[in-house]
């Protein structure tokens, strides 16, 4: 039964009266493996790997080679116990519940030894009715099977193969995840380990309650073009429990926006739906969300009051924001194809960002300041979005949270990724239950700006990843259109229609569907979005990139730091061939792929010490990956206006990825723990909402103005052209005022290099380097930006730079005051394992002096600094 309510503008007042009682059974509990030879405490919320450190029986499960050694974890079958009191009178209420927000992941559940019900699903919310069985002393059990021979099991029983049926050697990994509900990289992926853990990963309590119980509550704000004005859907569930309707009334303020009040409702016995609809008086100015950067993230505070008959009440509160977002897929003059890009609140918006895995491979380490200084390095970075990728999972409630008061905005996944799925009974049972518990729960986030059905898979299908007979492929067509269209997206549609559904990533969007879901090449770069790697090709030739609509993923490796690594390793392991630096590297010949991108323009390190030629390694793999991922990202920020050659109006760059899951090789520019990689600063460079964007083509030197504002703006771009060998720019030259337009990307400069240099004296492009940067009223309004002229291992006149720094405290920072005898590129600061970052980093520094600031995220001290900072630039490793 469903009630539909219109709430009239009024104004409310009423004192809560409990209805229930709620017990939290977090906290403590007993666990014992299979064979009953171990029995330790363990915390809930918590897994059994965290439970065997805490108490000493493990080591680090990242150190060294721990990921194998610690194989028997996810293989033995634990159980969880917890005794406990009911501190009411159970015997007053008339239902009881015992609620799981997660269980990790197969397990039987035996409260007082009885079996009150299974759970199977790491996404799903599980609720199972104890009235019968629970009694004022308890004894509760969740008795768990291997999440990986509970897979292995699934994949023999079913009737054909769904490939993939194990990951490739180099992962480490383990088979058949596609078979369970679960975070999908847990079993090995190619930037983290195999930790198939085990546990109650989320909260878990009693509630018993008479007359009637609130389920969930939810709501959408919801933009009427027709009327100009705003709406919100609110929709309640309730277990109503007395055996006679309930009367009462609901009301529903928002002191901002003024305040609302309902008719009186009836609840009739059962499984209820109350949905209500509040106009909001369009007379009251509404302020928008809008993402990091075009605006501010304004939210208003709502109650929401159940008034029901005899005294009961059960209020709620949240926050509200309203935006609207819409995916524009439409024609394009002289573009074969259609656009792909996203409008906030009527407003196209280039999308700048990175793709987000889980922090941890044991989420009860992943704290909300952890979260936090992972979410404000992206927003610090100049970030605006961050696709939540599907092989990890829907984040916790917190990381949503600081998402809608960052500005950031999320790509949702469905956790589903580079594999085939089955589509029995049980599976899509689970699968639908799952999907309508995560867009209930997360549906009413700003932040969220679009569903996206899975990872790959699409790709996985069309590209024959699996090599498929031509034969058999239609049964696995089948099953990808009854999981992702005839369900997922059915439910999406059914839940939610305030944001758009994405059928996968990468896809064709609009074509995908014309071509029945699944398109003949779903990497077309005109249409939908793309995943790009090339590790192969000169990432400084822009030439190798896709003139895509929008690209989701892209990127280039590198190592973590030294002072990452030396956590979980020893002295035997810091060389770039260890066994150890193997075992680390997930992906296939990814060690060799960097040293053969580096060798295109650096020269390798040429240090007599091993360990200092291994750090001199780690240095220049994060010196390439940073310059890789600018080029690649400058390419697609001045494409977003302009078709050159019927491609073009590129309007997304998410790079791959932002985040790690361990200290080891990956794409990532956070390491584990948060510490920014010179990608990071860089990132925070190249997606500045102001940029001069510098390239060749045929001998001739181009700089692109880009804007990400709102507004236009009058600027001037001055080109300066420095020598490797002096700190004096040997020649400089500015453009006339020119207005550069918001949210575009136009042609400010072009050159002959040969002229330009030949008007430089005596300038070669082995000699010298180019800088330029926009600013307006005499000030820079963009950040400096660079262009070599040849690979820095042919550069002529480049001398070793010596650096100093002196380093004062002002207030909660630090500042370093560097002074350099010579023209040094790639300037690495470092401070090891103190936590914190530099205002910038990585930096080429054509001028004497400079200073940069260093905020710590802990307290720490000059003499601290002092004592742990080093700094490298190119030269130093040569």
């Amino acid at each position: 039964m469903r009630l539909r309510l219109l709430l009239l503008l009024a104004l409310c007042g009423a004192g809560p009266t409990a209805l229930g009682r709620s017990l939290s059974l977090r906290g403590s509990w007993r666990i014992r493996s299979g064979n009953g030879s171990l029995e330790l405490p363990g915390r809930v919320p918590g897994c059994v790997h965290s439970a065997l450190l805490q108490r000493g029986l493990i080591q680090d499960p990242y150190y060294r080679f721990n990921d194998l050694n610690y194989r028997w974890i996810s293989l033995d079958n634990w159980t969880y116990s917890k005794k406990f009191k009911i501190p009411f009178n159970i015997s007053k209420w008339q239902k009881v519940n015992l609620i799981f927000e997660g269980v990790d992941t197969v397990a039987k559940v035996l409260l007082n030894s009885v079996p009150i019900g299974k759970t199977g699903n790491m996404f799903k919310r599980y609720s199972f009715d104890i009235t019968s069985v629970v009694r004022e002393v308890n004894s509760l059990e969740l008795c768990f099977q291997s999440s990986v021979l509970y897979a292995a099991q699934r994949s023999k029983a079913h009737s054909y193969s769904v490939p993939p049926d194990c990951p490739p050697p180099v992962q480490k990994g383990q088979c058949h995840v596609n078979f369970i509900r679960k975070e999908q990289s847990s079993f090995g992926w190619d930037w983290g380990p195999s930790f198939p853990t085990q546990g109650i990963w989320k909260d878990v309590r009693i509630e018993a309650y008479n007359i009637c119980h609130l389920n969930y509550f939810m709501f959408s704000p919801i933009y009427d073009n027709h009327t100009q004005g705003w709406n919100l859907e609110i929709e309640s569930s309730f277990d109503v429990v007395s055996s006679k309707p309930i009367s009462g009334q609901v009301i529903v303020a928002i002191p901002k926006l003024q305040t609302q009040q309902t008719y009186s409702i009836e609840l009739q016995p059962g499984e209820r739906i109350v949905e209500l609809f509040v106009k909001i008086n369009k007379n009251v100015t509404v302020e928008t969300w809008w993402p990091h950067g075009h605006g501010n993230q304004t939210g208003y505070n709502m109650t929401i009051l159940f008034k029901l008959d005899g005294g009961l009440s059960i209020e709620k509160s949240a926050k509200v924001y309203f935006r609207t977002v819409e995916l524009i897929e439409e024609p394009i003059e002289g573009s074969r194809g259609l656009s792909f890009y996203f409008k906030i609140n009527g407003l196209p918006i280039f999308l700048k960002g990175s793709n987000w895995i889980p922090a941890d491979s044991f989420q009860d380490r992943v704290t909300s300041d952890l979260l936090w200084l992972l979410l404000q390095s992206a927003v610090d970075a100049n970030m605006n979005t961050l696709r939540v990728w599907g092989g990890g999972i829907y984040e916790q409630d917190e990381f949503y949270r600081l998402c809608d008061e960052l500005g950031i905005m999320v790509w949702q996944d469905f956790m589903f990724a580079c594999a085939l799925y089955p589509t029995d009974r049980d599976f899509m049972n689970s699968v639908r239950a799952e999907v309508a518990h995560q867009i209930r729960r997360l549906k009413y986030h700003p932040s969220i700006i679009a569903w996206s059905g899975n990872n790959e898979n699409e790709a996985a299908l069309m590209m024959n990843w699996y090599n498929i007979p031509a034969g058999e492929l239609h049964t696995y067509i089948k099953d990808y259109v009854i999981l992702y269209v005839k369900n997922i997206r059915k439910i999406v549609l059914a839940e939610d229609k305030t944001r758009p559904f994405i059928i996968s990533s990468p896809t064709n969007g609009a074509e995908s569907i014309k071509e029945g879901w699944l398109s003949v090449n779903p990497y077309d770069n005109n249409f939908g979005d793309v995943h790009f790697y090339d590790y192969i090709s000169d990432c400084w030739n822009w030439k190798v990139f896709p003139k895509a609509r929008f690209v989701s993923e892209y990127g280039y490796q590198s190592w973590p730091s030294f002072s990452t690594l030396e956590k979980v390793s020893s002295e035997e392991d810091w060389s770039y061939n260890s066994k150890f630096s193997l075992h680390r590297q997930h992906h296939a010949d990814g060690n060799n792929e960097m040293l053969l991108q580096i060798g295109f323009h650096f020269k390798l390190p040429e240090s007599t010490d091993p360990l200092q030629t291994f750090k001199d390694t780690i240095y220049l793999t994060q010196v390439m990956q940073a310059q890789c991922v600018k080029i690649e990202t400058e390419f697609y920020r001045r494409s977003r206006s302009e078709i050159v050659d019927g491609q073009g109006y590129t309007m997304g760059a998410l790079y791959w990825q932002l985040n790690d899951i361990w200290q080891a090789p990956s794409w990532a520019s956070l390491e584990y723990g948060g510490k920014w990689k010179m990608l990071h600063y860089f990132a925070r460079h190249f997606f500045a909402p102001l940029l001069p964007v510098g390239f060749e083509d045929q001998d001739v030197f181009f700089i692109y103005g880009v804007s990400d504002l709102r507004s236009d703006c009058k600027a001037k771009l001055t080109v300066r052209v420095h020598t490797w060998h002096s700190l004096e720019p040997l020649c400089s030259s500015e453009t006339e005022h020119f207005v550069l337009k918001g949210g575009k990307a136009v042609l400010l400069y072009k050159e002959s290099v040969p002229v330009l240099l030949e008007n430089c004296g005596n300038c070669t492009r082995q000699s010298c380097v180019l800088s330029f940067y926009l600013s307006a009223d005499s000030q820079p309004v963009s950040p400096a930006n660079y262009h070599f002229l040849s690979s820095l291992s042919e550069s002529v006149g480049l001398h070793k730079a010596h650096i100093t720094a002196i380093i004062s405290q002002q207030g909660d920072t630090f500042a370093f005051d560097l002074e350099t005898s010579t023209v040094a590129p790639f300037v690495w600061l470092d401070v090891g394992s103190i936590p914190g970052r530099f205002s910038d980093n990585g930096f080429l520094m054509t001028e004497k002096t400079r200073t940069v600031l260093f905020y710590p995220w802990k307290p720490t001290s000059k003499s601290e600094l002092e004592q742990s900072f080093r700094v490298t630039s190119l030269t130093d490793i040569y």
